[in-house]
């Protein structure tokens, strides 16, 4: 835990932050400032969806922490549908429990909504007007979940290119194999994949590049409802508690056996003895030898980073690489995460949202798997020492080229200045958005999103993709106790762009991990990587879009499929999304 001291000077600084103007001066003029860069159109599109924790008010801890959202083509129709995970009551008015091994009972609802899925019926008409609109498939679907739901992974497990999908609870997880006939079965038990404990955020690689999905999944805490604590807020009010007065849960780590069934290999992978409660979790290739790592960021915990060890085997190499903690050595409150190339070098960066007064941490990548702590001098810790940041993501707002950064928001303990207002769900925070500036500088863009931004809500899951086919990158988020929003880029789609979505063989599963490099007219290189794992508890769009900023064409793209082999292609269109899959030629 922080030491009473720096606790103090952090608080000092929350307020500070709220009190003075942003600086900007790094940024270069912004295209418009007139028109919102973002739109909330979740109503009008027909994106119709309420999350319900269950609060009853007696501050059960589960109920403050979820829940996720997942993008996804499940019915390869070529645009994006979308997942809700819902909640459910938890006392004893709502629910019924039975054993469920060592890890404690699973609690089974009396009456459970269960998540939802909405089909996307985009049309797009011949001079390109877009309309959008959703239909709740949820039940001809026949994706019916059970638990009080957290989180979702989405995933091709068995290669015949339809997305399956996996659900985390508290309690025993399922996965929904897809039927590829717009239905889904739930094959949890026949897949060996349950965890039945506690797990918030999930991720789909394949680590030992055998060409099948391998599964990871982020144990949270060992919490009971009947074993749940009380606890007070600074006020002395009753108030959900710190995540360290329970213990943490070990992760897994499944590995695929390519006929529909996964091994818990977690111990011979070497990941059981070293863990703390994972929220967020990112799999990428961070220290450039082609396999795929893995990192966690952990409540009250040292963030882990699992260096792929080639041989099945994982070394813990977060506390060596510099990015286990804060830029001070301080241990913090690890929610959010993603990765990407965000200063245009060629490697993989990391970003972690935390609690309000410890501010979002920015590890920048010297190529070898060793990172800077960078938040403060890039202009993003000041401003996000207010906020407890959940969902977020390195994505190209304005399609220039480089990558920016969104964080939803939405604290996890009461803000009393909201409970003294009579505020009847006091937690609620508006969200943050940094331009990057290009120049190891971000400028705090959130007046430039317009009011989507501005919506003060308890935000928990982020899912990015780009939603209306029209090549920037949109954001659905799922919002705990209330409404979800749909958050529609305005600005993306004025530059030029080039969309890429990478399968296998004869348009088999997304090539998650794959990396795409698409080489410019001055011979510059922006680099970029399939990926549907990242931000909170939420899955994102496989698809790779790079902002081309106003270059009208490009040199050359280049592949590096996940077993190393490499191709170049000279014939991908700009603006416009292009599937190529490996090794098929045009």
């Amino acid at each position: 835990m922080p030491r009473p001291y720096h606790a103090a000077l952090v608080a000092m600084l929350a307020f500070a932050c709220n009190q003075a103007p942003t600086d900007r001066t790094a940024a270069p003029p912004r295209a418009d400032t007139h028109q919102p860069w973002f739109v909330e159109a979740a109503e009008s599109s027909g994106l119709d969806f309420v999350h319900v924790n269950g609060m009853s008010g007696k501050y059960h801890y589960a109920e403050i922490i979820g829940s996720g959202v997942a993008l996804l083509d499940y019915d390869n129709d070529g645009d994006l549908d979308v997942l809700f995970v819902q909640g459910q009551p938890l006392d004893d008015a709502g629910r019924t429990s039975r054993s469920a091994g060592p890890s404690g009972p699973a609690y089974v609802p009396l009456k459970s909504q269960g998540a939802r899925l909405f089909r996307n019926d985009l049309r797009v008409a011949p001079d390109g007007t877009r309309t959008l609109h959703f239909t709740d498939v949820t039940r001809e679907s026949h994706l019916e979940t059970h638990g009080y739901g957290m989180g979702v992974a989405v995933g091709d497990i068995d290669n015949d290119g339809c997305v399956d999908v996996y659900v985390t609870n508290l309690g025993a997880n399922q996965l929904f194999r897809n039927n590829c006939d717009g239905t889904f079965t739930d094959v949890t038990k026949t897949s060996g994949t349950a965890a039945p404990s506690w797990s918030v955020s999930a991720a789909f690689l394949d680590y030992d590049l055998d060409g099948y999905l391998d599964l990871f999944v982020g144990g949270y805490l060992n919490y009971t409802v009947e074993g749940d604590l009380r606890c007070a807020g600074a006020s002395g009010r009753p108030d959900y508690c710190s995540p360290n007065v329970y213990r943490p849960l070990p992760s897994h780590l499944f590995h695929n056996n390519g006929n529909g069934t996964f091994t818990d290999v977690t111990a011979k992978a070497g990941m059981s003895q070293d863990f703390g409660p994972a929220l967020g979790v990112s799999t990428a290739d961070f220290d450039g030898d082609g396999w795929m790592d893995i990192f966690v960021a952990d409540d009250r915990h040292e963030n882990q980073l699992w260096m792929n060890q080639h041989d099945g085997t994982f070394r813990n190499l977060g506390v060596v690489s510099g990015a286990a903690m804060s830029a001070h050595g301080l241990v913090k409150s690890g929610m959010g995460v993603d990765a990407g190339d965000v200063d245009n070098d060629g490697d993989e960066d990391i970003v972690v949202t935390n609690l309000t007064g410890e501010g979002t941490d920015v590890y920048v990548n010297d190529g070898r798997g060793t990172f800077e702590e960078t938040a403060a001098r890039s202009g993003v810790a000041y401003p996000s020492l207010g906020f407890t940041g959940f969902g977020t993501a390195w994505f190209d707002v304005d399609n220039d080229g480089w990558l920016d950064l969104l964080a939803v928001n939405g604290a996890v303990r009461t803000i009393d200045a909201l409970r003294q207002r009579g505020d009847p769900f006091p937690f609620h925070q508006t969200k943050l958005l940094f331009r990057n500036a290009g120049v190891g500088r971000f400028e705090d863009a959130t007046s430039s999103g317009g009011p989507a931004l501005a919506l003060s809500e308890v935000s928990r899951g982020a899912a990015f993709g780009d939603v209306d086919n029209d090549g920037d990158v949109d954001v659905v988020v799922s919002n705990n106790n209330g409404r979800a929003r749909l958050l529609l880029n305005q600005i993306g789609s004025r530059k030029h762009w080039l969309g890429v979505r990478l399968t296998g063989t004869e348009g088999s599963r997304d090539m998650l991990g794959a990396r795409l490099g698409v080489v410019l007219g001055d011979g510059t290189t922006r680099w970029r990587r399939s990926r549907s794992d990242g931000s909170y508890a939420s899955a994102n769009d496989p698809r790779i879009v790079v902002g081309l900023g106003d270059a009208t064409a490009v040199r050359s793209v280049q592949i590096v499929w996940p077993d190393g082999r490499k191709e170049e292609r000279t014939d991908v269109p700009i603006d416009r999304y292009t599937t190529i899959a490996e090794g098929v030629s045009k």
